[in-house]
């Protein structure tokens, strides 16, 4: 057939055959189970997954965080690429914490010589704080990491995915339908969009699984290799550091505050949408919302962001009608996945990302944030100590304040002899004019540019005061600090969700 005579049909090739090995594998004729057996995405090894994977000096290599603090993969991956001589490499991981230590090493002797990531804590952190890389750091927000990602400003040669459960396609999820006692994680919002825009994806799994795991986080047709090896995390290391549960009495006050701020504030009426930030007070904060709701005979629409129990046990009441997941913060919520119908699982772009037709963020009534510092113009720090060491993570902070109707930043005045409330904070991760209210324990203050909240939270007889007098009254117990002292050497680059500079960290000054 000649199908250039066809009117209206141009660039098309006429039928060569059921097979050509250009285009597809010829059909097969084996039993499903032998089928699955035969499958060629499954290899014996992750060395062998890099050499398929044309990994070479120079590139970027990408890895997800769900895992937090239990997770195994990336000290697996990267031990096994530094054995294999590649170096010079850049490390695109969503976030890196306390359990990748290992990393020092393998920066030192030029395996990795970039860093992409939201988060940095433990020894890591600290070692590049003074001056370990050669290169600063880029700290991108989830939302500016996954439009950088959308845009091609960080291409991702290889993505190297955990996932607790994966079948012999790469269809891979958070959890383990079948063995309760499996790693899990949870929603896989972060490693979704790697998988999506990465040249290839390598699934690690511990658990191989029948096809089709289904439901899926992340879809075969996005997979190009899927190996098995003994273990991929501790899923208790999921719930530590920012997302544990507080007792302390202080941050519990705090977070009943912050609760009669959001029910004096307009926004808390029925089919209201929220955020719960990472940080004891403000993951605290729900817990005294759900006794409103119930008081007020409310509903929530949906719960979005890092997920915890405390949501899903709402949205098991009834008091949260739909959850939109992008990281589970605990393994009530990883496994709320498997049985809850309207929990989803989202991927960072839809979450948070600036770039797409619309992100959730953008959605919300109200957000609860945590800060290690806030300034008097109501800028946040969430990066750097008071001793100008890297401790902490962008997350979606920026993202959420600037998408949220309502941005409620809850901290208490003073840590130990530090005062919370500062002239200017040490590093700029959120920009005050997206900061609405700061609480406190010992008095909340509202951005001068929101008057009519200001007026909504007198009436209710809340503690209003002005942000420069929590200043004076931190500084009058404690005194004012001695300001950091710093190189000019620039260690880190925080980039604000629409990936401009906003502010840099420069090597700690020492004796």
């Amino acid at each position: 057939m000649d199908v250039k005579k066809i009117p209206h049909i141009s660039e098309v090739s006429a039928f060569h055959g059921e097979y050509d090995p250009r285009d597809c594998e010829p059909k097969s004729t084996l039993r499903f189970d032998e089928r699955q057996k035969a499958s060629k995405k499954v290899l014996p090894s992750i060395e062998e997954a890099i050499k398929r994977s044309g990994l070479k000096d120079g590139m970027t290599i990408s890895f997800h965080h769900h895992f937090r603090n239990g997770d195994y993969v990336v000290n697996m991956v990267i031990d096994q690429i530094a054995k294999m001589g590649i170096k010079n490499l850049t490390l695109a991981a969503s976030s890196l914490t306390d359990c990748h230590w290992p990393l020092i090493e393998h920066i030192k002797k030029g395996v990795i010589s970039h860093i992409e990531t939201s988060g940095l804590r433990g020894k890591l952190a600290e070692e590049i704080s003074r001056g370990l890389m050669d290169f600063p750091i880029i700290f991108r927000s989830h939302g500016g990491r996954a439009a950088a990602i959308e845009t091609g400003e960080l291409h991702i040669d290889v993505a190297f995915l955990g996932a607790p459960s994966c079948d012999p396609y790469g269809n891979a999820n958070g959890y383990n339908r079948d063995d309760e006692n499996s790693s899990c994680c949870g929603s896989l919002g972060y490693a979704k969009l790697d998988a999506q825009h990465a040249d290839t994806c390598i699934i690690i799994t511990d658990h191989l699984v029948n096809f089709p795991n289904a439901p899926f986080g992340i879809p075969e047709s996005r997979v190009d290799w899927v190996v098995v090896v003994d273990n991929i995390g501790d899923p208790k290391g999921i719930m530590s550091g920012a997302t544990r549960y507080t007792k302390n009495p202080k941050e519990l006050l705090i977070a009943k505050t912050a609760a009669d701020v959001i029910e004096a504030s307009g926004y808390f009426e029925d089919n209201f949408s929220m955020q719960m930030g990472s940080g004891g007070a403000s993951l605290a904060t729900a817990r005294f919302l759900r006794d409103k709701m119930l008081a007020k005979d409310i509903k929530c629409r949906f719960a979005l962001g890092g997920i915890t129990g405390q949501i899903v046990q709402m949205h098991e009441e009834g008091l949260v009608k739909k959850i939109l997941d992008v990281q589970s913060f605990d393994l009530i919520a990883a496994n709320s996945l498997k049985n809850n119908r309207f929990h989803q699982q989202i991927d960072a772009s839809y979450y948070a990302s600036y770039v797409n037709r619309g992100a959730a963020v953008n959605q919300l009534d109200f957000v609860i944030l945590s800060a290690l510092e806030i300034d008097v113009d109501f800028n946040v720090n969430v990066m750097t100590g008071s001793d100008g060491v890297i401790r902490g993570a962008v997350g979606g902070h920026p993202d959420t304040a600037a998408g949220a109707s309502l941005t409620v930043v809850t901290a208490p005045l003073l840590r130990g002899r530090i005062p919370t409330v500062c002239e200017r904070v040490n590093t700029i991760c959120t920009p005050g004019s997206t900061i609405d209210v700061l609480v406190t324990d010992q008095g909340v203050a509202v951005n001068p540019n929101r008057p009519e909240l200001k007026a909504r939270l007198i009436a209710a007889g809340l503690p209003v005061t002005t942000i420069e007098k929590l200043k004076e009254r931190a500084e009058k117990v404690v005194g004012k600090p001695e300001p950091i002292r710093y190189t000019d050497r620039i260690v880190g680059v925080l980039m604000y969700r629409n990936n401009t500079v906003i502010d840099v960290i420069r090597q700690i000054k020492e004796d």
